[in-house]
C-alpha cells in the first residue's frame, strides 16, 4: 500500500481515486468544493461529477491542499489543464522537491503553448525524472462502473513508470508502460482537437464515411505532428493513440464530440458553451497545437479547420468543405 493524493474532485479526479483506492492504495483526494469534499467523506458519493456511483469507503477527501501534500508519497494532478499553471503557483511552496507528480491531463497550454508536464517543470525546476503521465482510452463514466479498461504509464525516468503501472493496476484496469512521454503527451491533447471534428460533421447529419474520414486522416496528422517532435510513430498505433482517439470520437460521452456535435447544430460556440459547461480541452487547445505543427513545418489540415471554427473564422459547414479541397498526396 502507498499514499497518494489526488488532487480534483471532478469527474476525472473521481474516478482516479476510486481506481487507486481499487488497487489497494491509502488514497487522499483533494477539491476546493467544500460540499463535494463533505459528501464524500459523508456518504461516499460524488453525485455533482459522478451520479450514481458508489465510491469506496476507505477514499476520503479534503480541502486543505497543504494535507494533500504532506500525505502522499505521490501526487497525481487531475485539475483542468488550463489552471495548472495558477495552482502550481499557488503550491509551489508547499511541493516536496522529490515528490513524484502524475499527470492526468491532457491538453497544451494556451498562451505558452507547453506540453502539461512542460509547465510542472518550469514552475517547479527541477528535471523531468520525477514526472510521469496516465493517459489512455479512459471515459469517466465506463472507468467509474468498473468497466475493463487500459492506459498507459509513460515518463523519461523508468522507475516513475513502473511507480504507476504499480499504484494503478487493478483486475480491471490494465496499464502498460512507455519511455515515450512526448508522444503520450501529444496524442492525448491532439485526439480532443479531432474529436471536435468528428462531433461537428455528427451535428451536420454527416454519416459514417464522413467520420470515418476524419478519424483516419485525424491520426495521421497527429501522428506526422508528433513524429516532428520526436515521438516513436508507434505511440500513435497504439492506447494513447488511436486507442484514445477511437474513444474520445465514438463515445456520447466525451465531451470534445458532444460540444463538436452541438457546434455542427447550431454553428455558436456560446450554444455549445451551454450545453457542455465542463472543460473540454480541445477547444483550449487547438489554436496552441495549430502554432506547434507549424512551427515544425507539419500539415494538420483538420487541426487548423477545428481551429478556425474555434475562433470565429469558419462555420462548421465551411470547415467540412474546406477539408474536401485539401490536396491528395500519398495516405501513407
Amino acid at each position: 500500500m502507498s499514499r497518494v493524493s489526488v488532487l480534483g474532485t471532478g469527474s476525472w479526479g473521481t474516478t482516479m481515486a476510486q481506481i487507486l483506492c481499487d488497487a489497494n492504495q491509502d488514497v487522499l483526494l483533494w477539491g476546493r468544493n467544500s460540499a463535494v469534499v463533505d459528501e464524500i467523506n459523508k456518504s461516499n458519493t460524488n453525485e455533482k461529477f459522478l451520479p450514481g456511483i458508489g465510491l469506496p469507503a476507505s477514499l476520503r477527501s479534503t480541502t486543505d491542499i497543504s494535507e494533500a501534500f504532506d500525505f502522499g508519497h505521490s501526487v497525481v494532478l487531475a485539475v483542468p489543464a488550463q489552471t495548472l499553471r495558477e495552482n502550481l503557483h499557488e503550491w509551489k511552496s508547499l511541493i516536496p522537491v522529490d515528490l513524484p507528480i502524475i499527470s492526468t491531463l491532457k491538453g497544451i497550454e494556451a498562451d505558452t503553448h507547453l506540453r502539461m508536464t512542460e509547465v510542472v517543470d518550469e514552475i517547479l525546476g527541477g528535471s523531468n525524472d520525477r514526472m510521469g503521465l496516465i493517459t489512455g482510452p479512459n471515459l469517466a463514466g465506463e472507468l467509474s462502473l468498473r468497466q475493463p479498461a487500459g492506459a498507459v504509464a509513460a515518463s523519461e525516468n523508468p522507475q516513475v513508470v513502473d511507480l504507476i503501472v504499480d499504484l494503478f493496476t487493478t483486475p480491471y484496469f490494465r496499464v502498460y508502460p512507455s519511455s515515450d512521454l512526448v508522444g503520450c503527451e501529444l496524442a492525448g491533447a491532439a485526439k480532443s482537437v479531432i474529436a471536435l471534428a468528428v462531433g461537428m460533421a455528427l451535428g451536420l447529419d454527416l454519416g459514417e464515411n464522413t467520420q470515418a474520414m476524419v478519424i483516419t486522416r485525424g491520426l495521421s496528422e497527429v501522428a506526422r505532428f508528433g513524429g516532428a517532435y520526436g515521438a516513436n510513430p508507434l505511440t500513435f498505433l497504439g492506447l494513447a493513440g488511436m486507442g484514445d482517439l477511437v474513444a474520445s470520437c465514438g463515445s456520447a460521452l466525451s465531451r470534445n464530440r458532444t460540444f463538436g456535435e452541438i457546434l455542427g447544430q447550431t454553428g455558436s460556440i456560446e450554444s455549445a458553451r451551454q450545453v457542455v459547461s465542463k472543460t473540454v480541452e480541445g477547444v483550449a487547445s487547438a489554436g496552441a497545437i495549430l502554432e506547434l505543427a507549424h512551427r515544425v513545418g507539419v500539415e494538420v489540415p483538420i487541426i487548423e479547420a477545428v481551429s478556425d471554427v474555434v475562433s470565429g473564422a469558419l462555420s462548421p459547414t465551411q470547415a467540412i468543405d474546406r477539408l474536401m479541397t485539401v490536396s491528395m498526396r500519398a495516405e501513407i
